[in-house]
C-alpha cells in the first residue's frame, strides 16, 4: 500500500472569481487563493469542474494559474485540470499549464462520447507523456459516461508520470483494492466519503466544500492522524449536512461556493436563489460555531 501524497492531503477545488462584467478576476482569484492556503489547504485544483473550465478559454486558465502561482508562491501544490473531450486539445493544455507554472494535471475521462477502455488508457497515457508533469486521473463517471475500470487503472499506475487519482466512482470496494495493490494515490472526490477513504489508506480529498470550510474539512485528517478516530468520526459527521446541500440538493457546487462567497457565474450555470443561499449561510454558520466549541 502506497503512502504517497504527492500534492499534500487537503486539496481545494478553487472556484474561478469573475467581475460584474463576467471577465476573469485575476485580483479575487489570487486572495481567494492565498486564503485558502492559510486555512489550511496543502494544494489547489484549478480550472476544474468547480472552477468553470467548461466555460473559461485557454488564455484565461493559463492567466488563472500564472497569477495564483504568484500569490501563493512555491510552497502550495497547484494542479490545473486540463481535461477535455479531446485529446489533442487536452495534450495542448497541459503543456501550457505547465509552462505556466502548475505542479501536476487533473485529466478527466473523455466525456459524452463514452471511449472503451483501451481508448480511455490511450488518452491519459498521451497526456502523461506530452509533459512532466504527474497527472491525477480524474473517474466520475457519473459525469463523463465512462468509468476507469479497475484493470485500466492498473495499466495507468505502470506509468511514472500517473501518480494520484481523483476518485469520484463510488466504489470504496474497488478504490480499498487498489490503493492496496498500486502505488497511485487516491483523493477523494466526494466530500462524503473523505474520511472512510482516508481511513484504508487515501492520500486525502480534492473538495469543493473546502473553498468555504477548509479547516474544518482538514481538521477530520488531522484528528485521524492523531490516533482519535472518535474526534475524526464526529466532525466527519458534522461536515455532512453542509456538504449535502452544497453537492448533492439540485444547485451545481460551483453555483453554492458563489452563493456563499459572492460573486458571478457564467452561463449556462445561474445563480442560486435567496432561499438556497439562505439555507446554505446558516448550515456553514452551523459548522464553524460547532468547530469553535471543540
Amino acid at each position: 500500500m502506497s503512502t504517497h501524497r504527492p500534492f499534500g492531503r487537503a486539496l481545494c477545488a478553487m472556484v474561478t472569481p469573475f467581475t460584474g462584467s463576467g471577465a476573469l478576476d485575476l485580483d479575487a482569484a489570487g486572495k481567494l487563493a492565498a486564503r485558502l492556503v492559510g486555512e489550511g489547504c496543502d494544494g489547489l485544483v484549478l480550472n476544474g469542474t468547480t472552477g468553470e473550465s467548461p466555460t473559461t478559454t485557454d488564455a484565461e486558465k493559463e492567466a488563472l494559474v500564472r497569477a495564483v502561482r504568484a500569490a501563493v508562491g512555491p510552497g502550495p501544490s497547484l494542479v490545473a485540470g486540463v481535461g477535455t473531450a479531446d485529446t489533442r486539445h487536452t495534450v495542448e493544455l497541459a503543456r501550457r499549464a505547465e509552462a505556466a507554472g502548475t505542479d501536476g494535471l487533473l485529466v478527466v475521462t473523455p466525456y459524452y462520447s463514452r471511449p472503451p477502455q483501451d481508448a480511455v488508457a490511450a488518452h491519459f497515457l498521451a497526456v502523461a507523456d506530452a509533459s512532466g508533469l504527474p497527472v491525477m486521473v480524474y473517474d466520475i463517471p457519473g459525469r463523463t459516461g465512462t468509468r476507469v475500470e479497475p484493470d485500466t487503472m492498473r495499466r495507468l499506475a505502470e506509468h511514472p508520470r500517473i501518480t494520484a487519482v481523483k476518485d469520484c466512482a463510488n466504489d470504496l470496494l474497488s478504490s480499498a483494492r487498489l490503493i492496496a495493490e498500486t502505488p497511485l494515490a487516491y483523493y477523494s472526490g466526494c466530500e462524503e466519503l473523505n474520511l472512510p477513504l482516508y481511513a484504508v489508506g487515501g492520500a486525502g480529498y480534492v473538495s469543493t466544500v473546502a473553498n468555504v470550510a477548509a479547516g474544518p474539512l482538514r481538521a477530520v485528517l488531522d484528528a485521524f492522524d492523531a490516533g482519535d478516530t472518535a474526534l475524526a468520526a464526529a466532525r466527519h459527521a458534522r461536515t455532512l449536512p453542509l456538504a449535502e446541500r452544497m453537492m448533492a440538493a439540485g444547485l451545481p457546487g460551483t453555483v453554492t461556493v458563489k452563493a456563499l462567497l459572492g460573486g458571478p457565474v457564467r452561463a449556462p450555470l445561474l445563480p442560486a436563489g435567496r432561499e438556497a443561499a439562505d439555507g446554505l449561510r446558516a448550515l456553514l454558520g452551523a459548522l464553524l460555531q460547532a468547530e469553535s466549541v471543540v
